[in-house]
């Protein structure tokens, strides 16, 4: 096959291919010490008082691994599986399970970290698009940690 053809396959070929591996990251600066805005997040059901999307949060065991079913506002379920937490960092990851998010391969994580007297919280994901562009996948996850931010926030405030 000459250079010419083979230069125009590959590039048909990449831009056929899905892609992989979208990032978001999100943070908020919050007016509390870390402790206080660890103990709001760290039960991993706790995201059903701080996430506005959220109508209800239960916890099962799935395998020795904390589970939790989301069941959203306005319907639908997520289920997402914690598969790593350590309380002396102030930081969990979990991966979803199952749900109506244009995801897959999805894995997130939370921070919390000192900010002066205060707290910043970080929601970094990774993923792939499914279903939809990488910007649209991209915008659903960064609103999804936005809200949840500001959740926090007014939870912790309280």
């Amino acid at each position: 096959m000459s250079r010419k053809l083979i230069a125009p396959l590959t590039v048909a070929a990449m831009a056929a291919a899905p892609a992989y591996a979208l990032d978001v990251t999100r943070t908020e600066t919050i007016a509390a010490p870390p402790a206080k805005v660890w103990a709001a997040i760290a039960p991993f059901c706790s995201i059903g008082d701080w996430h506005p999307a959220i109508a209800k949060c239960t916890l099962v065991d799935a395998g020795g691994h904390p589970q939790r079913d989301l069941a959203l506002k306005g319907g639908g379920e997520i289920v997402e599986q914690q598969v790593f937490i350590d309380d002396a960092k102030m930081t969990y990851t979990y991966i979803i399970v199952k749900g109506p998010l244009p995801v897959a391969n999805y894995q997130s994580s939370l921070t919390v970290l000192p900010d002066g007297k205060g707290s910043k919280l970080v929601w970094t994901g990774t993923f792939d698009a499914k279903g939809a562009t990488d910007a649209k996948a991209k915008d659903v996850i960064a609103g999804i940690y936005e809200s949840g931010l500001k959740g926090i926030a007014a939870k912790v405030a309280q």
